[in-house]
Parts: structure tokens; C-alpha cells; sequence
């Protein structure tokens, strides 16, 4: 291959991996190997004096989603030029004066305040136009909403979430495959939050690490004097060290002592000239700023030989590939083992039992492979699951291959539809945690949904399990007691039924006149006949009722319960028949389930995608190019702003109420 295509090639693949990683929130390459794909494409560029349209190093990240409204920043946010060397960074410092703070691994954000008060929040974006996040910013843990400073300020910082909060978000999430893989990657998705209910609950945190204004404020041509200001405004400020280039290595050394203890993220450190003229006077390239620096890491490699690849099932049926390897000290910690992620990942390291492999810290924290020195690819990607010996097979999701168990009754999957059976939309019991679930389940106390109605026969035994004791168990057993009265949707949708939820459910049950019986019978022909239902959601309620298994156990839940129709005023049904997709931010509803609750409450329908069946797509920005816009128009689907709404299906009820 020659340099032209390599430098095509290398291209391609450096863009691929930032769109997944900072537009889609996944990783399709470790942090080591984009580097290192960098560093050789810029080599290139070097030596043939040529860069070509499209290169990641002139290009500055990728456009906004368009989910959230956009905004173009007043000055462009650049990248940063980093080294791995310490020389380096103290070349850089030279005789100046730097701060050397941590770079942060989160999502940059820009606050603008006037008058003492929080006027917008923006993200960086693609460096030139950032999404407007102005109500999330305002739920941030240390964000100040109201300052002394009176005059216009704008500032920015990252927006982070702590790796303790990460693990408790994660811990919650009952699906393996929906985890979050790092904290950047759910402060992502949190920062940029349509309802900022979500955002809060994160715990996300913001600090400063610039100030680009603050009228009548003369901070004597110092950044740390505009540090030292921020944090007299009520601001958190990003750690630093004020250092000239004699001092950088000691710094250096004490920022990676302390970077395994720190319990929010950060992927390197950041040098800044204090003087600000200076700095300024420098200039910029097409890329990055000439007045501060990056710093990574030299990633901390070890040699050592794979002894076996353990194949972890979770409770969706994914089972993820984890080496296991011989001992080697990686930053200061013995490490053994190391996720693979998936199939994709283990063909590409061609993973063999015995290979010499080499390992690092992913920002000094995550075990990660960095390379196979020998590259067998002998590995064999079993053909049974671990947990239940059911058959396997690869399946291909978003361009990655993974390993699934295809066996419905594995005890990994019970324990999953067991957590759905017991959740809020569903039968809606309290105190069956996951983990609670799966001890029952282990200790042979549950079986079949049934069973949970009777386990008066184990008392003695709960009671005594590690976490549980006689008040808790009392209230497990009011709660079963509740959940004993109930409606038909909630009964249908707590069975798992794939692609069935609450609404669908509660669409089924009002086609069949609450009628279960009519509904275990019905065909997927005549099912994909309803309006909002179809022939996928068709075929899985045929394919559930036809399976013995499972018409003994629903047989045997309806024998627990007391079922009601919940009373509906037909004349209130004014949407019935329609079909609505909700998509964009909202300003008369506090989130998507106000007004898909609303909609629902008057007989119609919301669904996630727009078909030729959608009746309405409501988005307030009606003229956008977004993909659900360019579909509507396509198959002529009439699209409404939420004032359209309210006007026609809402307020033109209450005139004629009057």
C-alpha cells in the first residue's frame, strides 16, 4: 500500500472511531490504538507535506445530534496539541510559567452568565456550534446558579461524573449489554438529556478550566488570577500546579501518583501559559491553540502470556470474552485479567491460548490488551453457554460482533424476566431487587411467577438471608398482597413478551375486550391488523402463546390474581385510532411521558420510529433535517410543533366543553 492510501485509510478509520465515540457514546478502539493511528497519520502528513480534506488532525469533532437546539460559539473551541513525553511538556513551559492542571474526561461545557445570574449552557459540539443544554447545566451538582459578579462572564469547564457514581448508575441497570462502558460516555448521554429529572439524578459535576470574559474584571494579564477569581465566584476549579519547565517533571510525577486515587475521571494533564498575552501573541494553527499543551500518559505496557479466555454470561443472554492472563504490576496494582468487550474485538487481536500479549491501564485505571505478539487466533468461540450449556450464536448489532445465548430458559435470562415481571409498569412489586430475585431463584424458593405469591412457604428462611430480616420480609409480603389486584395490560406486558410494552399492552387488551383468553388465541395475521401493532409485535404474541411452558405458567399466575377493568370514559378517547412519534425537546410538558401519558389517556398511541401508520409527528422544530422529519415527509406524514397539539386535540376539547 502505498502513502496516499495509507493515509486514506488511516483517515477513515480515525473518523469512524470519534463519530462512535463522541457522537454515538461507544468505542470501537481502545484509547492506545487511536493514538497510535494518529501519531502515524501525522507522521505521514509531515513527510509528505500533504493533508488531505477530512483529516481528524484539521477536523475538530462532529456535528450536534439533533435532539437539542444548536448554537454557534463566539469563538471557535480548538483541540489541544499533546505529547507523551515530559521533555516535551517542558520544552514547552520553557522559563514561563505554566499551570499544569488535569485534562478531564468528561464533556466541555460553555456557561455564560449576565446580570449574576445563569443565562445558557452550551457543549462544545463539533467546536463551532454546540447543543443548548441550559436546563441541565441548572441541575448540576456544583454548578452556581447565581453569582456575584454582575457583569456578562462566560467560562468553560468539563462536566464530568465520578467513577463512584458511574458504578452506582451501572449497578442499577439490570441489562449487561446497556451498561455503560465509561463515566465519559454516561456523562455524554446525561449532559445532553431531553428531561433533566435524568440529569440530576446522575450526579454530574462541572469544573473550570477557562475564562474567555469577565467584563470590568482586571486579573493583571494572569490565568491563575482568573482561576483564583472563578473560585471567589462560587466556582469548582480544575486542580493545577504553577510550574516553569524545571518543575514539570516533579509535577508530572505527583499528578500520576495521585491519578489512581482520584475518583473522577481525567485521560492526561493540560499546560497553560499563565501569561495571558503571551500566550495570546503565539497564535493558533487550523487545529490547536499555541498557548496551551496536552499531556497523556505514557501508557504503562506489560508482556505477559494469556492463559485462558472466560466466557461471562449476563442476564440478557450476551457473553462477553474476558482474558485471563499471568500475573503483571500495571501502575502500582497486581492485574490478571482484562475484558475483551466482544467478538469483534477478540477476532481483531486474533487471541490465541498461550500467546504473549501485552497489557495496559486504560488511563491508568481499566485493564485493557494492547496488542497479541503472536497472534494465533486460536481461540475457539464456544458453541454452548457457560451457564446453561444452551446453544450460542453470533449475532451482528451496529457493525460489532457479540455472542448470545439462544436458549430462552437460561437461568441467566429467568433472572431477567423475573425483574421485569416485579418493575413499576409491571406488577409493580416492591423489595425484589435483581439481587434479592436471584437469590430466590438460586436458593429454589421461584420457579415460575407464581411462586412469588408463595413465599409465606420459605418465611424462616428469607428472612434469615443475608440483607433481609422480618421487616423487610413484612413488607415484601404487603407488597405481593397489593400486587395481587391488578389490570390486564399490566399482567400482559410483565410477561416479556418481546417487543411489548405497557402501551402495546394496553392496546392488545382494549382490541380484545380485556379478554385474555381471545387475546392467547388470536394469530399473528389478525393481530398485525390493528392499528400501532403489526406484524413484528403480531408474530411475538403468536409465538408466546403458542409455547406450553408458557401458557402453564400465566395459567397459574391468573389463579393469584384479582383482575379489574379500569373504568374509561369512551367520550374522553378523542385520539383514539391516531398514532403519534414524539421527537426534539419539549416546552409545555416537563418530559416525553407527560405528553405520551397525556396522549395515551385519550385512546391514542406513541411509537418510536415513523411509519406509514403514523397518524402525527410532533417536534417543534418542524422545518429540521433530522432523520424522523426527512421520514414523515417521505411517506406524508403531517408534522406538528406541540403547540399544534394542544391547539387541535386539546384545546379545542375544552372550547367545546364550554
Amino acid at each position: 500500500m502505498d502513502v496516499m492510501e495509507r493515509m486514506k485509510e488511516l483517515s477513515e478509520r480515525l473518523r469512524e472511531a470519534s463519530k462512535a465515540y463522541y457522537q454515538e457514546d461507544r468505542e470501537i478502539m481502545s484509547n492506545l490504538e487511536y493514538d497510535r493511528l494518529y501519531e502515524e497519520l501525522e507522521a505521514l502528513e509531515k513527510e509528505t507535506k500533504i493533508v488531505l480534506a477530512g483529516s481528524p488532525t484539521v477536523t475538530v469533532g462532529y456535528e450536534a445530534v439533533e435532539e437539542l437546539p444548536k448554537e454557534r460559539h463566539e469563538t471557535p473551541m480548538l483541540s489541544l496539541d499533546k505529547t507523551k513525553e515530559v521533555t516535551e511538556l517542558a520544552e514547552f513551559a520553557g522559563e514561563h510559567e505554566v499551570l499544569l492542571s488535569w485534562k478531564l474526561d468528561g464533556l466541555t461545557v460553555v456557561l455564560t452568565y449576565q446580570g449574576g445570574k445563569l443565562l445558557k449552557a452550551v457543549t462544545r459540539g463539533n467546536g463551532e456550534i454546540g447543543e443548548v443544554i441550559t436546563n441541565n447545566a441548572k441541575v448540576f451538582r456544583n454548578v452556581p446558579l447565581v453569582i456575584p459578579h454582575e457583569g456578562e462572564v462566560i467560562l468553560r469547564g468539563e462536566a464530568v461524573i465520578r467513577y463512584s457514581d458511574f458504578e452506582r448508575i451501572n449497578a442499577g441497570i439490570a441489562e449487561e449489554a446497556a451498561k455503560y462502558k465509561n463515566p465519559r460516555n454516561l456523562c455524554s448521554g446525561s449532559v445532553r438529556q431531553l428531561n433533566n429529572e435524568i440529569t440530576a439524578k446522575r450526579n454530574v459535576y462541572f469544573y473550570a478550566f477557562a475564562l474567555v470574559r469577565a467584563d470590568g474584571v482586571d486579573f493583571e494579564n494572569s490565568r491563575e488570577k482568573q482561576f483564583l477569581w472563578l473560585k471567589s465566584q462560587g466556582f469548582d476549579v480544575v486542580e493545577y500546579k504553577k510550574v516553569t519547565g524545571d518543575g514539570i517533571p516533579k509535577a508530572v510525577e505527583e499528578f500520576s501518583e495521585a491519578v489512581v486515587h482520584n475518583d473522577f475521571p481525567s485521560d492526561g494533564l493540560v499546560s497553560t501559559y499563565d501569561d495571558i498575552a503571551y500566550g495570546q501573541s503565539l497564535g493558533r494553527t487550523a487545529k490547536y491553540p499555541r498557548d496551551s499543551y496536552a499531556f497523556k500518559w505514557q501508557d504503562e505496557l506489560r508482556e505477559t502470556k494469556l492463559l485462558e479466555i472466560e466466557w461471562s454470561a449476563s442476564r440478557t443472554g450476551l457473553i462477553n470474552p474476558v482474558a485471563i492472563f499471568e500475573p503483571v504490576e500495571l501502575e502500582g496494582t497486581t492485574v490478571s485479567r482484562a475484558s475483551v468487550h466482544n467478538v469483534s474485538i477478540l477476532k481483531a487481536l486474533k487471541l490465541g491460548i498461550g500467546d504473549t500479549i501485552t497489557v495496559y491501564k486504560a488511563n491508568m485505571i481499566i485493564p485493557q490488551i494492547a496488542e497479541n505478539l503472536t497472534s494465533s487466533g486460536t481461540v475457539e468461540i464456544p458453541d454452548t453457554c457457560p451457564v446453561c450449556n444452551g446453544p450460542t450464536k453470533i449475532q451482528k448489532v451496529n457493525d460489532v460482533e457479540s455472542l448470545y445465548c439462544m436458549n430462552p430458559d437460561c437461568q441467566a435470562k429467568k433472572i431477567k424476566a423475573f425483574t421485569l415481571f416485579v418493575s413499576r409498569d409491571a406488577m409493580n412489586i416492591d423489595g425484589l431487587s435483581e439481587m434479592t430475585l436471584e437469590k430466590l431463584i438460586d436458593s429454589g424458593y421461584v420457579h415460575e411467577y407464581a411462586d412469588l405469591f408463595h413465599l409465606d412457604r420459605f418465611q424462616e428462611e428469607i428472612v434469615n438471608m443475608e440483607g433481609f430480616g422480618k421487616r423487610s420480609y413484612q413488607k415484601l409480603t404487603e407488597s405481593l398482597e397489593k400486587a395481587r389486584h391488578t389490570t390486564l395490560p399490566r399482567v400482559v406486558y410483565s410477561l416479556g413478551i418481546p417487543n411489548i410494552g405497557l402501551a402495546n399492552a394496553k392496546v392488545l387488551c382494549k382490541e380484545y375486550d380485556y379478554d385474555l383468553e381471545r387475546l392467547r388465541s388470536a394469530r399473528a395475521e389478525e393481530l398485525s391488523e390493528i392499528p400501532g401493532v403489526g406484524g413484528v409485535i403480531g408474530a411475538s404474541v403468536e409465538d408466546y402463546f403458542a409455547d406450553e411452558e408458557h401458557n402453564r405458567w400465566v395459567d397459574d399466575l391468573l389463579k393469584e390474581l384479582d383482575i379489574y377493568v379500569e373504568e374509561v370514559d369512551e367520550s374522553s378517547l378523542t385520539l383514539d385510532g391516531k398514532i403519534f412519534v414524539i421527537t426534539g425537546s419539549l416546552q409545555r410538558f416537563a418530559n416525553r411521558n407527560e405528553l405520551k401519558n397525556l396522549i395515551e389517556s385519550k385512546g391514542g398511541k406513541v411509537t418510536g420510529s415513523v411509519t406509514s401508520k403514523t397518524s402525527f409527528l410532533i417536534n417543534n422544530d418542524t422545518m429540521s433535517a433530522s432523520s424522523k422529519n426527512k421520514k414523515a415527509k417521505e411517506l406524508g406524514v403531517e408534522i406538528i410543533s406541540e403547540e399544534d397539539f394542544l391547539t387541535r386535540f386539546v384545546e379545542d376539547e375544552k372550547k367545546d366543553e364550554s
